[in-house]
């Protein structure tokens, strides 16, 4: 009989203490943490809206997100870079480089927009620049793109898995938009 009152005093007080864990509220960030540090950018409310990049403020934003890019003589053009893509996701040897694919799509332009795959490159986590080439058989893009005119292509190159910046310096200047992405093959 002991034995059973022990028994039902431990469910009782287990009953109790783990009544008592889930009736609490859990306290706020701002209560357990502190206020977030000053120095730090605030996150506006419209993350996903289009950013403006020029020369004296380049654009830098994640891959799929669209820059409209403000060129010298006031021409613009909005510019959508996604990927990387690269093949053989899954496959038993993972190497330390791989193929990588971007598509690219210009589109709403305001005048004349040139158009170089020279004028595009990418840059790893380490600094290591690469050169794009386009996909053979997907085409080239035209030379100059005018008031109006749409264009998709894509790009490719083969470089060190992990991180990236895609760059584009319409005309050779100033890079005047970036788009950050993640190499991952496994």
């Amino acid at each position: 009989m002991a034995s059973w009152s022990a028994a039902l005093v431990g469910v009782v007080v287990l009953t109790s203490v783990l009544a008592g864990c889930t009736g609490q509220t859990r306290p706020g960030v701002e209560d357990t943490y502190g206020g977030m540090p000053s120095y730090l950018a605030t996150i506006p409310s419209t993350t996903d809206e289009v950013l403006d990049g020029s020369a004296a403020h380049p654009a830098l934003t994640s891959e799929g997100d669209a820059v409209r890019v403000h060129l010298q003589d006031g021409a613009t053009v909005t510019a959508t870079v996604t990927g990387p893509v690269v093949p053989g996701e899954g496959l038993p040897h993972q190497g330390e480089t791989t193929t990588c694919t971007w598509t690219v799509s210009l589109r709403g332009t305001s005048g004349s927009v040139p158009v170089s795959v020279s004028d595009m490159t990418t840059i790893d986590q380490l600094g290591n620049v690469y050169r794009l080439s386009p996909v053979p058989g997907k085409g080239t893009p035209p030379r100059t793109l005018r008031a109006g005119q749409r264009v998709t292509f894509e790009l490719r190159t083969v470089m060190k898995v992990g991180e990236g910046v895609l760059r584009w310096a319409p005309g050779g200047g100033k890079t005047l938009a970036e788009w950050d992405f993640e190499v991952e093959n496994d």
